[in-house]
């Protein structure tokens, strides 16, 4: 986390997803996601709720911007990642947030990714089709 008077960047990850997270501490609640607005990015209310999710525990909605950039991964990675980027950011606005973000579970890197594909099977554990004859 780097922190300066104007803004705070953080990290945030899940499955294949990396999101910088650059929160400005004196802002509208505008939130801008690789240089789009999030309405555009994000088609589903569920994504843009998950990102937005950190400010309405905290009941920070409308103090801050959020520029984010995003890459790799799916798009409900990509909101998750987001999302904890943000909560990161605003725990080191004020750390006082901690309990209230750890009860909502926002604060923990969601570990599940892809499984690995194995040799001798299908897919991660889908074996061949077996035939008698």
């Amino acid at each position: 986390m780097q922190q300066d008077t104007k803004s705070i960047l953080t990290t945030g990850r899940r499955k294949e997803s990396r999101a910088r997270v650059r929160l400005l501490l004196d802002g509208q609640g505008k939130v801008t996601i690789n240089g789009k607005d999030i309405t555009k990015y994000f088609v589903t209310v569920d994504q843009v709720m998950q990102v937005k999710k950190p400010f309405t525990v905290s009941s920070t909605e409308g103090k801050f911007d959020v520029l984010a950039t995003v890459t790799g991964g799916g798009i409900n990675g990509q909101a998750g990642a987001i999302s904890l980027g943000i909560s990161r950011a605003l725990l080191g606005w004020n750390p006082e947030l901690r309990p209230t973000l750890r009860k909502e579970n926002l604060l923990t890197r969601d570990p599940r990714t892809k499984e690995r594909k194995k040799y001798g099977r299908k897919g991660a554990r889908r074996r061949f089709q077996w035939t008698k004859r």
